[in-house]
């Protein structure tokens, strides 16, 4: 049976990159400890996160992310461990960076960078959130780990099915999804966190609907939403970790044929358009629907 030892990391996410990498050598260091083939890190986890944990990319250092980039490469080839990196990617001239998912395979070899599609708030009549500090990708990435077919993705995408449903048709069975939801002001009254109760939830059904191993993580820096969790492809949260606590959730994800899967009859034809399930019949007890 085919199967990943995944380490999901979670730390408070600074403005400091220095910071942040030590925190990320350090659980980088724990997993590979623990046998992991995979680490996962949040959203942002190097670079911090533009308009949340610093206010805009002006005067930002970008040499400064580099180095600590290119240490966090070589460490990975030493520890012989697959690195999911968030981080901010810069562009040229005045084009805004991209907030990405940097896939590093365990030669410390950068083989591919995920670049947040969904970017939260609007472009007009003017920017607001995302849109103020990051330009959007265009483009899915997968990769294979010990013959296992996995994929990336980041925050705000947890709100559109149709991503989970083309790394499905791409052959994905373990998706890693990097959050950053910290700093936050509740968006209801203080006395309902509706994250805490809305990402697992949903982050369950996209594993069911599609029947995939999901690792989803988030910055602990004060106030956090939620902590990191993985999820199995039944929808059970098999793990999770301590809010606002540094730490390292290790799950052995194993592809297993007996896990339960209730859509898994009907998947591949719905997806072809065909929204039922079984065979229609000719009858006109059937198609008269206003009569009884």
């Amino acid at each position: 049976m085919k199967s990943l030892r995944v380490a999901t990391c979670q730390f408070p996410v600074e403005p400091d990159v220095r910071a942040n990498a030590s925190y990320i050598k350090k659980q980088m260091r724990q997993a590979a400890g623990q046998g992991c083939d995979l680490a996962h890190f949040s959203e942002c986890a190097l670079s911090g996160y533009a308009g949340v944990d610093f206010p805009s990319f002006k005067k930002y250092d970008w040499q400064l992310l580099k180095e600590c980039t290119e240490e966090i490469l070589t460490l990975a080839g030493e520890l012989k461990l697959w690195t999911v990196l968030g981080s901010s990617h810069p562009l040229t001239g005045n084009h805004k960076p991209h907030n990405c998912l940097y896939v590093i395979n365990d030669r410390g070899k950068m083989i591919d960078r995920y670049d947040k599609r969904f970017c939260t708030g609007i472009l007009k009549p003017k920017p607001t959130m995302d849109q103020c500090h990051y330009t959007p990708g265009n483009h899915p990435v997968t990769f294979k780990v010990k013959g296992i077919t996995c994929g990336v993705a980041i925050c705000y995408e947890y709100r559109f099915p149709e991503l989970y449903r083309d790394y499905l048709k791409r052959g994905v069975k373990m998706l890693f999804q990097s959050f950053h939801n910290a700093r936050h002001t509740p968006v209801a009254d203080d006395d309902y966190n509706i994250w805490e109760t809305i990402v697992p939830s949903t982050m369950a059904c996209r594993a069911a609907e599609n029947h995939l191993w999901i690792s989803a993580n988030n910055s602990t820096t004060r106030p956090s939403c939620w902590p990191s969790f993985a999820v199995r492809p039944d929808g059970a949260i098999v793990g999770k970790l301590k809010l606002h606590t540094s730490g390292v959730l290790v799950t052995e994800m194993k592809l297993d044929p007996t896990l339960f899967d209730a859509p898994g009859p009907w998947r591949e034809t719905s997806m072809q358009g065909q929204l039922y399930s079984g065979q229609p019949v000719s009858d006109r007890r059937s198609t008269d629907r206003t009569r009884l």
